[in-house]
């Protein structure tokens, strides 16, 4: 890559397309104890959490390289403030389908000390230790699905003129989709990174959700990518030509 040069194509479905690193950030979606971890509440819930932990390597190795080519990192984190105010009344259907992951229980943290599910500032939605931010990156809470409804994150990227989104993290049906969709209807550009994302619901099955979410999203609603190609052509940026 000549010195200077603002934009890479990046090989995707259903075609390539082009990314500046100083108008994209990597939005990480609940990579989070909770949903990672043994101890957290999907592994409590019985929930098979294999697939999220698979995405984690490749995650890693991406997020180096997009912190290397200058691209804002953003984390997401799905959390319930300590008192469930905003998780919605009793009757409420965020509450009702919610209810069976019990969150706000009581719980230990494997280090000994009290936690609880779903709740901000508790070792369950601390970003797993494999992807914690690097100083200075911004971690937003969100109490929806979306990482849009009620946060913000619109307001962050815009007022970092971003206007292309990386998305990876878990899981690919519920929140990576939800927080997608919203993107494309504020006019942002979406690439959903494969390998990096994973879904539990249906892992086991010859076509699952996460397929399916990806087949939709990439038809609709964005583009879709494996780290191994995007990483091909992030790695051609050096830090220096980036700010110039």
């Amino acid at each position: 890559m000549t010195q200077g040069q603002s934009e890479v194509t990046v090989d995707a479905r259903p075609e390539p397309i082009q990314l500046s690193p100083t108008r994209t950030a990597v939005i990480v979606v609940d990579m989070q104890n909770d949903f990672a971890t043994a101890g957290g509440m999907f592994e409590r819930a019985g929930i098979d959490i294999s697939p999220i932990r698979r995405a984690i390597a490749p995650t890693a190795r991406l997020l180096a390289s997009a912190r290397h080519a200058g691209m804002k990192v953003v984390y997401l984190k799905m959390a319930f403030r300590p008192d469930l105010s905003d998780s919605g009344s009793p009757g409420a259907p965020n509450w009702i389908k919610h209810l069976p992951l019990q969150p706000g229980e009581e719980t230990t943290a494997p280090d000994g000390t009290p936690s609880r599910i779903l709740i901000r500032d508790t070792w369950n939605t601390e970003i797993i230790d494999e992807l914690a931010p690097a100083p200075g990156e911004s971690v937003i809470y969100k109490h929806r699905y979306s990482g849009f409804f009620e946060t913000s994150l619109d307001d962050l990227l815009r007022g970092s003129g971003i206007d292309s989104l990386i998305f990876v993290g878990a899981t690919t049906s519920v929140c990576v989709e939800s927080t997608v969709r919203d993107a494309m209807f504020r006019d942002y550009h979406c690439l959903l990174v494969e390998d990096c994302m994973a879904e539990p619901i249906g892992a086991d099955l010859p076509r699952s959700n996460h397929d399916a979410s990806l087949l939709v999203l990439q038809v609709l609603f964005g583009s879709t990518t494996d780290s191994a190609s995007l990483q091909s052509v992030l790695q051609q940026f050096e830090p220096a030509s980036i700010a110039e």
